[in-house]
């Protein structure tokens, strides 16, 4: 197998798969169709996944250190106890999809539908989100401390406990998202949406910094106006 093995438009089997991440090098797989397939335990470093189809995917177990995911349909695949290491998830669609206990070191989420995706127990260093949306994902306990959070949809999420320590919101929403346990302490909210947060839940952002606008909307729950 060659530095540059390319599969196009194609339906590899598991056995093919296999076979491709025995031979060792970097894999390239454009609109092939992986529906369902099953990747568990394979070692794909440096593999590159363009236009595929990955829905219901499982790469449980995987080593996907390098890899690049591309506009790809991933929905209900599961990466859980995989490990992901300078990867790149970019544009495409992985609602519901589960990364549930996977290692994620230096990943990069750029322009992707993760609604409902499930975060739960990931191992994280350096994890970036930027334009992606992650509406009802879960996510307890995440650190997000001193990210940059451009144009991320955290609505109605689960982020209790999770550390906005020193983060910077941009264009981002916290709408009706769950932050029981959050810490926001240094991080800069003014760009963010906090629509649906209750004066009661005000105390949660102790030493954040906010807008006179997202302040006159917590007291104007008191009937209160800031001028």
């Amino acid at each position: 197998m060659t530095a540059d093995t390319i599969l196009e438009d194609s339906t590899p089997s598991r056995d093919d798969l296999d076979h491709l991440a025995r031979g060792g090098g970097p894999v390239v797989l454009r609109g092939c169709v992986l529906e369902g397939a099953d990747l568990s335990d394979l070692d794909l470093t440096d593999w590159r996944f363009e236009r595929c189809t990955l829905s219901g995917a499982r790469f449980t177990g995987a080593r996907l250190d390098g890899v690049a995911l591309v506009g790809c349909r991933g929905a209900t695949a599961t990466f859980a106890g995989a490990i992901l290491t300078d990867c790149r998830i970019e544009g495409g669609d992985f609602g519901n999809a589960s990364f549930s206990a996977t290692t994620l070191s230096s990943v990069a989420f750029t322009g992707c539908k993760l609604t409902g995706a499930d975060f739960t127990g990931a191992r994280t260093l350096d994890v970036s989100f930027e334009e992606a949306i992650l509406v009802l994902a879960l996510m307890p306990k995440f650190s997000f401390r001193k990210a940059r959070l451009q144009g991320v949809t955290f609505a109605e999420a689960d982020l209790r406990g999770c550390d906005f320590r020193d983060a910077v919101f941009s264009g981002a929403s916290l709408r009706d998202a769950h932050i029981a346990d959050c810490r926001f302490e240094g991080a800069d909210l003014r760009g963010a949406d906090l629509g649906g947060i209750r004066l009661t839940d005000a105390s949660r952002f102790k030493g954040a910094v906010i807008s006179k606008a997202q302040a006159g909307d917590l007291l104007g729950q008191l009937g209160l106006k800031v001028r």
